[in-house]
């Protein structure tokens, strides 16, 4: 870090006004990063000379672009036998000569793959390089391996997660993805690479560009935009030991020039704020942005000793164009008589009133629902089963202006229950069933009962058996005893509640079931016990 951060204090400045500009990002790498890349390198017998020494070209590219030394990049090279061994720690190499050198001259171990006890030696490794820091540096694992037997690795890697370190992983053999992914730091689209030894080096810069985005120290970043505002965030530059303005300042000018402009300018195209922030701010929103318009921030440290503005930071981003609600409209919880509408996204401070219209396809009544502006959501009742209706929200605005959205939305058709359901034993193993039900929309009866024939006793065997509409009876053979016997009306959309009985094939036995209110359970015969049970399908 530079000298002057030890005793200076902190002006930020957010500077904020609309600007063409792009935010162009650097071909390179050079001089944007700070932080440690530990490479955890696979150097045991079960990777060919081959694989290795694609392996270490890749990671002779991979570093390439990166400015090292402290206060810059530093880079080690761990690598995993049966031992592990450390090729070069992160102290080792401060230019890309003296790195690229020790890379080429780097010699595989083979053996065993000990992956966990490299781990181990990367935590001590790691450690170590953050202590005494006045701040604390951002630290990368990128693991190299070709999957084969990987080993305990999860504790390892959660403990160092645990302690700060992202970690990357690339796999060139047949990984257990499901180990890798546990272990990466998310995002794992961005983090995690499965890939041919010989087509490596098409990930080579996703993978650099994935580390800049961990050890990146200077960038200032949208991490959040909307129609009206913005939330940016960067990485502290300071040391704790500084002094700071500890007070807010907001100004605004109109376009044409006053106070707060920069060089005291004019404004080009819209207003110019300024806020002091305190030292140890890392992110700051950003209110009142106009839509689809865009915007330059900056980010301007200045120390009490250099009244120059240092080290600016900027960044340029595009609000997105507003969105009037109703944008999207949903139906859940159909039943046969409503349907829930919902809507947004809620505008409380725009919309005065929505207004909800809903009436039977192709031609039904029309009916007119109001409610405020702070409701999202309504239920609409007394509608006609199995009918789709045409929805309408519309949205009402304190300027006068209004917006709707059309849905169609179908209610569930009426599903009666079977009423009665008879079990009449016909010899030993057989019953005659008959039942009752409602016609209205009826489609077929379903039965299903368990088989007296079966190979395994502890695995019954069931049958099924669809029968026509008017069919109010049938003989059931070959049942097995105590056999359960169910029946459930079918219709066009779905099975109605049905009801099932336990056969008993002794002679001069009737059992029946009732759904409650329609009648009591009856059993006949003197001597012999019958159950009961109501089915919900």
């Amino acid at each position: 870090m530079m000298e002057w951060l030890g005793f200076s204090c902190l002006l930020l400045g957010v500077l904020l006004w609309p600007s063409s500009t792009q935010n162009v990002v650097p071909d390179t790498a050079l001089n944007c990063c700070e932080g440690d890349i530990l490479l955890l390198l696979d150097s045991s017998g079960s990777v060919s000379s081959y694989e290795f020494s694609r392996l270490l070209h890749f990671l002779s590219e991979l570093l390439l672009p990166f400015s090292l030394g402290r206060g810059q990049v530093r880079a080690g090279l761990l690598q995993v036998g049966t031992e592990p061994h450390l090729e070069f720690g992160l102290d080792a190499h401060s230019t890309q000569p003296g790195l690229q050198g020790a890379l080429q001259r780097t010699r595989q171990l083979q053996g065993d793959t000990n992956t966990e006890a490299a781990l181990r030696l990367a935590q001590g490794l790691l450690a170590r390089a953050g202590a005494g820091d006045e701040l604390e540096l951002p630290k990368v694992l990128v693991w190299l391996t070709d999957g084969v037997q990987p080993g305990m690795v999860d504790g390892p890697m959660a403990e160092l997660r645990r302690a700060g370190v992202s970690l990357l992983a690339v796999s060139t053999g047949h990984g257990n993805y499901q180990v890798l992914q546990r272990v990466v730091t998310p995002p794992i689209e961005s983090h995690l690479y499965f890939v041919d030894i010989d087509d490596i080096s098409i990930i080579t810069e996703d993978l650099r560009e994935a580390i800049i985005e961990l050890i990146r120290v200077d960038r200032l970043r949208v991490v959040q935009v909307s129609s009206h505002s913005a939330v940016l965030q960067w990485r502290p530059v300071l040391g704790s030991n500084t002094d700071f303005y500890s007070f807010f300042r907001y100004s605004s000018v109109l376009p044409g020039g006053g106070e707060g402009q920069p060089n005291g300018g004019a404004s080009s195209g819209g207003q110019y704020h300024r806020r002091t922030l305190p030292r140890d701010a890392s992110w700051v929103e950003l209110r009142g942005l106009q839509p689809d318009t865009i915007y330059t921030a900056s980010l301007t440290p200045n120390s009490q000793s250099n009244h120059d503005y240092l080290n600016t930071l900027s960044v340029t981003f595009t609000t997105l164009p507003e969105v009037l609600s109703p944008a999207v409209v949903t139906v859940a919880d159909s039943g046969p008589d409503r349907v829930r509408v919902s809507w947004g996204p809620l505008q409380t401070e725009h919309v005065q009133r929505y207004q909800i219209e809903y009436g039977a396809l192709p031609s039904g009544q029309v009916h007119t629902v109001r409610l405020h502006g702070d409701q999202n959501s309504t239920l609409l009742t007394g509608l006609e089963p199995d009918t789709q209706y045409l929805v309408t929200v519309s949205a009402l605005y304190s300027t006068g202006k209004e917006k709707a959205m059309s849905v169609k939305a179908c209610t569930q058709e009426v599903l009666p229950a079977l009423a009665d359901l008879q079990l009449t034993p016909v010899g030993c193993d057989a019953v005659q069933v008959r039942w009752w039900g409602h016609d209205e929309g009826l489609r077929a009866y379903w039965l299903n009962w368990e088989r007296g024939e079966t190979q395994s006793p502890s695995r019954p065997a069931f049958s099924s058996l669809y029968l026509p509409p008017g069919s109010l009876s049938t003989l059931l053979t070959h049942l097995a005893p105590s056999s359960r016997v169910c029946v459930s009306p079918v219709y066009r959309m779905a099975r109605g509640e049905g009801l099932c009985c336990t056969a008993r094939t002794q002679t001069g036995l009737i059992l029946r079931a009732h759904i409650p209110g329609l009648g009591s359970i009856q059993n006949f015969g003197i001597d012999f016990h019958s159950t009961h049970e109501l089915h919900l399908n």
